[in-house]
């Protein structure tokens, strides 16, 4: 095979989580994650995002020329976080049209995580039938999505088929309150597990029967299960439109007047 055959079907790969408290990085050739950086200080995304891509580029001898498609995650979350990925994603097309972008659902990547809760060893007995990915939302509402697991991708479109433990969403991205949430989802009958940074300070208001919430580890989106994530919906060709390109918010953000 040649060398170019090679490039195009392992394009060198850049995916970008600044949707949350802790944002992160990551390279990847095609499906193969070379490797992923997280930043060292929360909600510090635009001080510390050149940097770490530009470390990683170093670190496996790339040039920024190199890279054919960006992966970010696109919403719900921060509205600075998520403008940052955004803008950079743009400019990137904008210098090299030849840069593919591919935006994936935040709920969705915070989802994924149940990768790393299946291959760990703190399972409970059974693992709960559905999980929900929640946010802070502020004004005392949260984003909120909720899934249930699958033993087969319902559609070569869902990207989250790309997991290990394949999720379908059933309930789409949502602001809700905690007892909206409650009086949907939670049941004595069925278990819910739920992820997500909106519980770090708020876990207390989603307690409640068959509620079990997994291990702070997994709460944290990451620019690894946007690669996951986001190199599924690039084999599926779901790529954004640069010019059309703008974060999902669900809301607009508060604005505080400065005097």
């Amino acid at each position: 095979m040649s060398k170019n055959t090679d490039k195009l079907n392992y394009p060198l790969l850049l995916a970008l989580e600044t949707s949350g408290r802790l944002g992160s990085v990551a390279l990847a050739e095609g499906d193969r994650l070379l490797d992923e950086s997280s930043f060292t200080t929360p909600l510090r995304h635009s001080a510390e995002v050149f940097p770490a891509i530009a470390a990683l580029l170093e670190k496996f001898n790339r040039k920024p020329e190199q890279i054919r498609h960006i992966y970010i995650s696109i919403g719900p979350g921060s509205f600075t976080g998520l403008r940052i990925a955004a803008t950079i994603a743009k400019s990137m097309h904008l210098a090299n049209n030849n840069i593919k972008i591919v935006a994936v659902d935040t709920l969705d990547v915070i989802a994924a995580n149940i990768i790393d809760f299946a291959a760990g060893s703190e399972q409970p007995t059974t693992i709960p039938e559905k999980i929900a990915a929640i946010l802070d939302a502020k004004r005392g509402q949260f984003f909120i999505a909720v899934y249930k697991h699958i033993t087969q991708a319902d559609s070569s479109q869902n990207p989250l088929s790309a997991i290990s433990y394949p999720l379908l969403k059933i309930s789409p991205d949502s602001l809700m309150t905690p007892q909206q949430f409650l009086d949907s989802f939670a049941s004595s009958a069925e278990s819910l597990g739920l992820l997500g940074e909106g519980l770090v300070y708020y876990k207390d208001k989603f307690t409640a029967d068959g509620i079990y919430f997994f291990d702070r580890k997994y709460w944290t989106p990451s620019a690894g299960k946007v690669h996951i994530l986001g190199r599924h919906l690039a084999h599926a060709n779901h790529f954004a439109n640069p010019l059309t390109l703008s974060p999902t918010y669900l809301r607009n953000p508060v604005v505080k007047p400065k005097y």
